[in-house]
């Protein structure tokens, strides 16, 4: 369970909280077996923690790589397509592949298990955000 390359993003000119993946990404999920290609192209927002005193200081900005993977699972036509769990799985998965402290990525794991079903299967990977 790996990333290969490096988070290469540029921001949405416009929009203050949009990213755009400059080259593509990838991700072997021992989880899945298999690599995961994300296209240079995907529209992300990076891991979705709310701007609420005390939740952004302790969980915003640690898990970039992590973040896109999971927003791309989440997409309806991801290659592969997986289950709210198992994007969720894989997302937690990443977060111990890059070291993540388990007081990062088990809470950062709750959250988007608690709050994430409503973003679920709703666009497409080519869809703007």
């Amino acid at each position: 369970m790996s990333f290969l390359g490096e988070l290469c993003l540029e921001l949405k000119p416009g929009k203050e909280r949009v990213w755009i993946l400059t080259q593509s990404l990838s991700y072997y999920s021992l989880i899945l077996k298999r690599w995961i290609l994300i296209p240079a192209g995907f529209e992300t927002d990076l891991s979705s923690v709310p701007r609420v005193p005390f939740v952004f200081w302790f969980w915003g900005g640690r898990a970039h790589r992590e973040g896109v993977l999971h927003d791309f699972l989440f997409r309806k036509d991801s290659d592969p397509v997986v289950s709210f769990s198992m994007a969720n799985r894989v997302f937690l998965e990443a977060m111990k592949s890059r070291g993540k402290p388990w007081n990062v990525r088990y809470p950062m794991y709750w959250g988007v298990c608690a709050g994430g079903y409503w973003s679920y299967h709703k666009r497409k990977v080519g869809d703007s955000l």
